[in-house]
Parts: structure tokens; C-alpha cells; sequence
């Protein structure tokens, strides 16, 4: 097969990329590298690059402790007012702190408290496993008085059974939390459909918003979401174990206790009291002192993202997708690989999952020969992050034939069965 026509198309798509630009802004080490893993961690920007080394040499180095007045005490709200823009929240509902299994802790806590005559917990089995872990240790910390309810898939954990959610939930439910988008598959759960359905039966619900903050538009206010989390380190290119985030509806911020009473939540904290009162607003979410290099460093991150505009980062990414979709029939499909993620844009984020028997071989291959980077997801996940402000359609050309190359070549054979630890 002459490949020339599919290499000219993609070198036509990037001629005409409005978002081409962006890509400038990031750190490209090494421009040989293909890099399809911006859902588990974005790359550097510049800006971050600038900002992590004026806050070691000036603010760290010469200013010291007198920092905190200067700009580090008023991060945390500072930085979730911005992506407060990303997520479609208005001021005032969105904080910058901790992990996003903390942030989880803390919101669910909240929440069951809200729910207290209701035992019920609904979630599905395509949710990300630590969120999961999260619900179980606070079941038990609760006396196992709740029961966590998870929905399952019809066809091979792409799809949620979204018959099965509905009936879940009932009169009983106290709190529905699930990912907006999937962390295998990539599927988008239809945010506003899914809360009007547990509203009607009084349930509260929680988003995990990891894997779609930063990637696609996100109307937590326009869906009348109650909570939502996520993280900073993927679409967002904050940086690995960068602070994550919380938001609360504002109608429900003066009802609701954070169970980790920590004295940066406290009212007034330079006070040292010896007795808790929360701060009013979102401010009682904080917890402990706040990693300050890793958040201002994220915070630099948000300026390009906000620039872009989430419609055109949606509009690039369903483009990448398709194309990648596209391509993936032709080249990959022959070789005994399926699509482990929905087909229709509407219900996908902005990652694809590739399937195919040999996925977690050919994942090891594809890193130590190839120079692509994407990662695996179990049981046969080769997954491809497509990040709009610096992946561009040459790099899924490349990596798509790459992997042809890959399979073809019989390279994975190499390598064997056995598990690195991280894959």
C-alpha cells in the first residue's frame, strides 16, 4: 500500500490547524519523540519551565518566607477561579488544593452527611479504581451503614449500561459519583442527563472531572452538577503530582462540613483558636499547607489553555480522534486491532483505546524502539492521548504507522508477558 496520500493529508490537516501555534509554547525535547500519552501527563510549558525557576531563584531564594502575603496564601483561590473558566463555573465555586482522591474523600464525606436517612452509592465499574478504593475505606470508616452499587458495561467495558444506572437510582441513593470521561475507554457521560436522573430521586452527585478538564467543555453550573473533582497534570499540563481541585455548588457551601478539618480551612487561622470554625465558602475544602511550587508553576500552565478556548480545543480534539479513528481502519484494523472506544464523538473525550491481544507487548515495543509514547491499560488497552495544544495530525500519522510497523515487524515478540510496574 502506497502510505504517501495518508502522510500528505495529515501535513494538509496541520497547514490549516488554527490551533498550530500553541505548540511553540510547550518544552519538545526531543522532536523525534512521538507523544501520545498527554491524559496521563501533560507536557511542560514554557511558561511552567519560567515560573518553577523564579519561584527556586526569587520568591523561594530572595524573598523566603515573606511570600506567603506577597502571593502564595491566596493561590489556592486564585488558581481555582481560573479553572473555574475551564470547567463552566461561575466565581466562587472552584478551589485549587490537594489530591484528587483527597478532594474525593472530602466531597463524598460531605455529601453522605447531606444524605444522612439514605444508604445508597452508585457508581459503575468503568470508574477510575481509586476512586472506588476511596468509597470503600469510607464505607467502612462509616460502620459499612452504605452500600456501594456498581453499574457495569454490555460491551466489554466501553459503554456504561446506562439502563442499568437509571435504575440504580432510588429513593434510597444518597450520592452518584462517576468519571465524566472514562478512564479505559475514553466514554463521556452525558453530565446533564445523568444529574437530572438522580436529582429526581433527591440523590446528590459527584463528578470526577480528570479526564475532561482542560480537553472538553465542561458546564458544571448549565448541568446543575452538585460536586466535582479533578486533577491538573493531565490536559491541563500542570505537571506530575500537580495540586487538583474541588467544586461546590454554591447553594450547597454553607451546608456542607469538609471531614479533614485542617487549619488552612479554619476562619481565621493566624488566630492558632484552639476550637474549628470553617472559613465561609470554598475556603473550608483546604486542608494543610499547600504545595506552592507545583500550584504556581500549574497556575502558569492555565494561561494557554484559557487563550485557546475550550470549543476550539473540543473542535481540534474531535478532528485528532477521527482522524485517528479513521486511520486506525485502514492500517490497524487488518492486524487484529478493534476500537475500545465509542465511535461517535459525542461520546468520547479526547483519548482513543486500541485493543488488541498483544496491546501490553506491543505498548513496551512501540516505547523502547519506536520512540512513541503511549501507555496500556489492562486487560488489552493501547491508549492514545490526543492533547489539541501540542498534538498535531503528523504525530497520529507517524504514530499510527508506527505501530503498523510494530505489529508487522513482529517487534513486540521480544518482549515477554511479565508486567512492568508501570504500564
Amino acid at each position: 500500500m502506497d502510505l504517501t496520500p495518508l502522510r500528505s493529508y495529515a501535513e494538509s490537516l496541520d497547514s490549516q490547524d488554527p490551533l498550530a501555534s500553541f505548540r511553540a509554547r510547550f518544552v519538545i525535547a526531543d522532536p523525534q519523540l512521538i507523544y501520545l500519552d498527554g491524559n496521563s501527563l501533560g507536557r511542560m510549558t514554557l511558561a511552567s519551565q519560567a515560573r518553577a525557576q523564579h519561584l527556586l531563584d526569587q520568591e523561594w531564594g530572595r524573598d523566603l518566607i515573606r511570600g506567603w502575603n506577597d502571593n502564595w496564601w491566596e493561590a489556592p483561590v486564585r488558581v481555582g477561579e481560573k479553572i473555574a473558566q475551564l470547567v463552566g463555573a461561575a466565581a466562587g465555586q472552584v478551589i485549587a488544593c490537594d489530591t484528587v482522591s483527597i478532594n474525593l474523600f472530602k466531597l463524598s464525606a460531605s455529601a453522605l452527611a447531606l444524605c444522612s436517612g439514605r444508604t445508597r452509592i452508585v457508581t459503575d465499574t468503568l470508574n477510575f479504581p481509586s476512586d472506588l478504593y476511596i468509597l470503600q475505606g469510607l464505607v467502612r470508616m462509616l460502620g459499612n451503614r452504605h452500600v456501594i452499587l456498581r453499574i457495569g458495561s454490555q460491551d466489554g467495558d466501553i459503554t456504561p449500561d446506562l439502563g442499568a444506572l437509571a435504575a440504580a437510582i432510588d429513593e434510597n441513593t444518597a450520592l452518584v459519583t462517576l468519571s465524566h470521561v472514562t478512564f479505559k475507554s475514553g466514554y463521556l457521560y452525558d453530565m446533564a442527563a445523568v444529574t437530572e436522573i438522580a436529582h429526581r430521586k433527591g440523590a446528590l452527585v459527584l463528578w470526577d472531572l480528570s479526564h475532561s478538564a482542560g480537553a472538553l467543555p465542561v458546564g458544571l453550573d448549565a448541568c446543575n452538577a452538585d460536586f466535582a473533582i479533578g486533577c491538573t497534570y493531565k490536559y491541563l499540563n500542570g505537571g506530575p503530582g500537580a495540586p487538583a481541585f474541588l467544586y461546590v455548588r454554591k447553594e450547597l457551601q454553607e451546608q456542607v462540613f469538609s471531614p479533614i478539618c485542617g487549619w488552612w480551612g479554619q476562619n481565621a487561622p493566624f488566630a492558632f483558636g484552639l476550637d474549628y470554625t470553617p472559613a465561609p465558602g470554598m475556603r473550608r475544602f483546604l486542608t494543610g499547607s499547600q504545595p506552592i511550587l507545583s500550584l504556581l508553576a500549574m497556575e502558569a500552565a492555565l494561561d494557554p489553555v484559557l487563550e485557546a478556548g475550550m470549543l476550539a480545543l473540543r473542535a481540534k480534539s474531535v478532528r485528532l480522534s477521527e482522524y485517528l479513528i479513521n486511520l486506525s481502519d485502514v492500517l490497524l484494523v487488518p492486524l487484529g486491532f478493534s476500537l475500545g472506544s465509542p465511535r461517535s464523538a459525542d461520546q468520547r473525550g479526547s483519548h482513543i483505546s486500541l485493543r488488541h491481544k498483544e496491546g501490553y507487548r506491543i505498548n513496551r515495543a512501540l516505547i523502547e524502539q519506536m520512540q512513541l509514547l503511549p501507555d496500556f491499560r489492562e486487560p488489552d488497552n493501547l491508549r492514545l492521548g490526543l492533547t489539541p495544544l501540542y498534538t498535531s495530525f503528523g504525530e497520529v500519522w507517524e504514530g499510527v504507522d508506527r505501530i503498523r510497523r510494530v505489529v508487522e515487524e513482529k517487534r513486540y515478540a521480544q518482549y515477554p508477558l511479565d508486567r512492568l510496574t508501570v504500564t
